[in-house]
């Protein structure tokens, strides 16, 4: 089947700090979009770890060599930004039924805002329990193994995220 019309998707999320699980996504993503924008956003309602800057940083670092993929940071309604860059369908990702039931209302506001429709894809097993508030709840706690922490997050952002929160070592 081919298409005559490009696709361009608008990923967004805080992203505070990138996960192995959001990489997943945008992987994935990639083959079903002609170009990927990952908006990193500012949630009012949550604590963010590092600045809007420093998370867009690191997901370029991440994603450096991916084709069709870029990032930016965006403040306000996440339908208002998809209008504005003209993407034609937004993607989430979803790990349980909680995540199913908020991204159903999310979907349905954003549909309202700027007639664009959500893609939903379903996070793979390995990635399912990881949440970016559950990395910086361990790394408050004091763990250190960046060798199994390498499954949940890249080593690099998880370095970050510790010397963040425990400057000291």
């Amino acid at each position: 089947m081919s298409r005559s019309k490009s696709i361009r998707a608008v990923f967004p999320g805080t992203f505070d700090p990138i996960t192995n699980g959001h990489l997943d996504i945008i992987k994935r993503a990639t083959a079903l979009v002609d170009e990927l924008i990952i908006a990193v956003g500012e949630n009012p309602q949550k604590h963010a770890l590092f600045t809007p800057e420093e998370r867009v940083e690191m997901i370029r670092n991440e994603i450096d060599g991916m084709n069709g993929v870029r990032v930016e940071a965006y403040q306000g309604l996440t339908g208002e930004f998809v209008q504005a860059v003209k993407a034609d369908v937004i993607i989430r990702g979803i790990r349980d039924n909680v995540d199913l039931h908020f991204e159903l209302q999310q979907a349905n506001i954003n549909l309202a805002i700027s007639n664009v429709e959500t893609i939903f894809l379903l996070t793979r097993d390995q990635f399912a329990l990881t949440s970016s508030t559950y990395i910086k709840q361990i790394f408050e706690l004091g763990y250190k193994d960046f060798d199994r922490l390498a499954r949940i997050v890249p080593v690099s952002v998880a370095r970050r995220v510790r010397d963040k929160l425990r400057p000291n070592g």
